[in-house]
Parts: C-alpha cells; sequence; structure tokens
C-alpha cells in the first residue's frame, strides 16, 4: 500500500537526496495534507528536530488536525511520543532511540521504529552514525516491541532511481509479524505494487511530488479486478462507516475522485459520474480504501442531501438506522411542533430532562431497565445535539480522538458535581 511523505524543513514541506541534500521546496505542508490524506495514513517527518536544529511541532499539530499521521522526527523519549500520541498521531515513529526500555513504555501496535540504512547497515544521528549492525539484525532484536517498521534505503532516497526491492524478502522475514513500510526510491506503481506482493507498504515523496507517480496510481497499484471490464467495486460509507450503497470504480474514477475530493464513480452505462451533481445529494470524499483481497475499494463520504440513493433514501437499502436514523428523526421533530421543538426552545427543560434521566439510567439494576433509561438518555442527547447543530460524525470523532490518547485520567468524580438519583 501507499503511504505518501511529507518531510518538514522551516515549516515547509521540502525533499532531500540522500539524506543530505535539498532538492526540492515543494511550499504549504497542509495543501498536500489535504491531498494525501485521502489514501489513508500520512507520513509526517520533522527533519529539523531529526537533526537537532529546530522543531516543526506547531506545523505538525495542525496537520494532524487534518488527517491521520504517523509522526516522526526527534521523536527520542517517552514524554514526546506519548505527547504526540495524545494528540492523535496514529503512530510514532522512533528511530535512534529505539532501544527497548523506552519501546516497553509505549503501546506496540502505535510505534513504529525507523531504520536508516545505507548500504544495508544501520545509521543513526541524522545518517551520520554508522553502527556496524545490519537491517536484518536490527528487526530480529526489535521486532516484539514494534508494531511496524520503517526501512529507509538512504543512498536511493529522492534519486527517483528505484528501490532495493531485491533486499525487502529478507526485511519482511526479519520483522516478523510486525509490518514493514520501505522508503528510498520508490518512483513507480510497479515497484508499489512489488513491494505490496511481498508484504510491504511503499513511503513515497519525490515522485508524488514531481509528479513521476500521481496519487491515484500509486494507491491503486496493488488492485486487481477480476471483471472483464476492470472496474473494482465500491463499497460508499458514511464518516461513521455505516454502508450508503454499492457502486463501481475505474483507474479513471478514482483519478477523478482524489483530484477533486469528491465521490466520482464509474458507471457500466454512463460512464463517468459525480454523486449530486444534478441531484444536490453531492458527496465530499474523505477517504478510500482498498480491502485485505486488494478487489474492493471502500470510500467514506460526507454525504449531502436526502441521502445516497436515488429514491432520496439515505441508503440504497433503506433510510437509515440506529442513532443516525434517530438525529435525522429529532432534527425533523425540531421543527415541528411537538415535545422534541418545546425541549429545543427550552433550554432549562431539557437540563433538567438530561439530569433526571442520566439518574435514573445510574439507578437502573436489570438489564430491561438498563435498556430503557439508557434509550432515554440517548434521545434527550440527540435533542441536546440538534439544538446545537451538532452531527453524529462530530460526536464518533471526538471519541475516535479520545480512544488514541496513551495517558489515561483518573476518571474521579469532579467535586461540586453531586448528582441526585
Amino acid at each position: 500500500m501507499l503511504v505518501p511523505s511529507i518531510d518538514l524543513m522551516d515549516g515547509q514541506a521540502v525533499q532531500l537526496v540522500g539524506g543530505r541534500e535539498k532538492a526540492l521546496d515543494a511550499g504549504d505542508p497542509a495543501a498536500w495534507m489535504t491531498r494525501f490524506r485521502r489514501v489513508g495514513e500520512v507520513a509526517v517527518i520533522d527533519l529539523d528536530a531529526a537533526l537537532g536544529r529546530g522543531s516543526n511541532a506547531g506545523t505538525i499539530a495542525s496537520l494532524l488536525d487534518l488527517g491521520a499521521a504517523r509522526v516522526g522526527g526527534g521523536v527520542r523519549d517517552e514524554r514526546t511520543a506519548k505527547a504526540w500520541l495524545d494528540r492523535g498521531a496514529a503512530r510514532v515513529i522512533v528511530g535512534t532511540a529505539a532501544e527497548p526500555a523506552l519501546l516497553r513504555a509505549l503501546p506496540r501496535e502505535r510505534v513504529q521504529v525507523a531504520l536508516d540504512a545505507v548500504d544495508g547497515e544501520v545509521v543513526t544521528h541524522g545518517w551520520r552514525t554508522r553502527t556496524g549492525r545490519s537491517v536484518p539484525e536490527r528487526l530480529r532484536e526489535l521486532c516484539d516491541l514494534a508494531g511496524s517498521f520503517l526501512v529507509t534505503f538512504v543512498e536511493r532516497e529522492g534519486r527517483l532511481a528505484g528501490t532495493a526491492l531485491e533486499r525487502v524478502a529478507e526485511l519482511v522475514e526479519a520483522a516478523g509479524d510486525s509490518r514493514l513500510t520501505i522508503a528510498g526510491g520508490v518512483t513507480t506503481p510497479e515497484e508499489v505494487a512489488a513491494l505490496d506482493r511481498l508484504g510491504a507498504d511503499a513511503q513515497v515523496g519525490m515522485a508524488l511530488y514531481t509528479g513521476r507517480m500521481s496519487l491515484a496510481d500509486g494507491f491503486l497499484a496493488p488492485a486487481r479486478s477480476d471483471r472483464a471490464d476492470g472496474l473494482l467495486p465500491t463499497l460508499v460509507t458514511d464518516e461513521g462507516g455505516r454502508a450508503l450503497g454499492l457502486v463501481y470504480s475505474s483507474r479513471a474514477s478514482v483519478r477523478a475522485a482524489l483530484d477533486r475530493g469528491r465521490g466520482v464513480y464509474e458507471s457500466r452505462r454512463r460512464g463517468l459520474w459525480e454523486k449530486g451533481l444534478t441531484s444536490g445529494a453531492g458527496q465530499e470524499l474523505l477517504s478510500v480504501g482498498l480491502d485485505c483481497d486488494r478487489d474492493t475499494l471502500r470510500f467514506v463520504v460526507r454525504q449531502a442531501g436526502a441521502g445516497f440513493c436515488h429514491e432520496a433514501k439515505r441508503t440504497c437499502f433503506d433510510d437509515g438506522l440506529g442513532m443516525d436514523a434517530l438525529l435525522r428523526r429529532v432534527e425533523r421533530a425540531a421543527r415541528a411542533e411537538g415535545y422534541t421543538a418545546r425541549l429545543v426552545q427550552d433550554a432549562d427543560l431539557l437540563a433538567a430532562k438530561l439530569v433526571e434521566e442520566a439518574s435514573e439510567l445510574a439507578a437502573a439494576a436489570t438489564a430491561s431497565e438498563v435498556i430503557h433509561e439508557a434509550a432515554d438518555v440517548l434521545y434527550f442527547t440527540a435533542v441536546a445535539m440538534a439544538r446545537s447543530g451538532v452531527t453524529l460524525a462530530e460526536v464518533e470523532a471526538e471519541l475516535q480522538r479520545r480512544a488514541l490518547r496513551v495517558t489515561r485520567r483518573g476518571g474521579e468524580r469532579k467535586e461540586g458535581k453531586e448528582v441526585q438519583a
């Protein structure tokens, strides 16, 4: 799979040759993040911090607000690593400091150990110090402590001359069940596909910035279709993963979707089409991904209008289920006459009902009582959300941000917050 890379110097996206010489100033990293995030996690590397001559922490924090990122460069201690994980980094990339004592203090699945190599030898401290250790040796030492590895062939980095595919099979084996990402010289979609077949991901920078590889071609490189027309079945979901419908994609439609940031698909009858151009039920493309067999796509979209279905329903299967359907019913009821509208208009009444129903849920003793009281709490919560214009997707995103934190609060009762049952 493709992992786009944003390397930072002085707040700007750059590309280096051989890990040393700046060859390209790519400008505003936020613009690249907005584009790259559509194909999954993005590697964000603070080169100034890695070289010990500054920090791009503020820039990185702003990029984390835009999309999922693996953060590296200058991560040398537990405090820094946990701070980035708490801030929302999907993973932290630990290089020179990747020793057992530090790695044991971090959640394995969210740690990526970076091994920079020159001619197969691990180098550290900004690629200046040779260690005398081979990459496979280091992989075997640390694979039980890191969920993934990033191996960079420094002598090939930024040169657009291809990567060292012949070395990768040995590295994948040495990494065990830790996922391996290869960087340095990856230039063509064919190399991305070859790495995927070997069981490794491809981290790509220079080829994307210079246009030698398009984002769509790199992303689709591992994809394969068993259809005569070459189309890929595409499951379309909302931000919470709820299925909206099934369509088909071609390479051309995926390229258009990534370029425009919209839901663009391939009709088996009408060719390329963008959802909502005539109906107003358009889609903002949030991300696109391949399934484990590489033969099905998933588009995650923000759906506008009545819904995805041409029959003006939320989905092609029904008009929605669960909390999503409840919130839409509450939003409609808030605009009509009735109890829901009264709650929306009377903040004091709504607050009293929230406290009352939460207290009854806390006192519930049986499963049936919990179900009944929890349903009441969810209804009044939905009213509170509708009153403030808050969407379910926003609440789910906040829960996901909290799930990424590794530093936990004690969760004790707040002073002065007694609730009467």
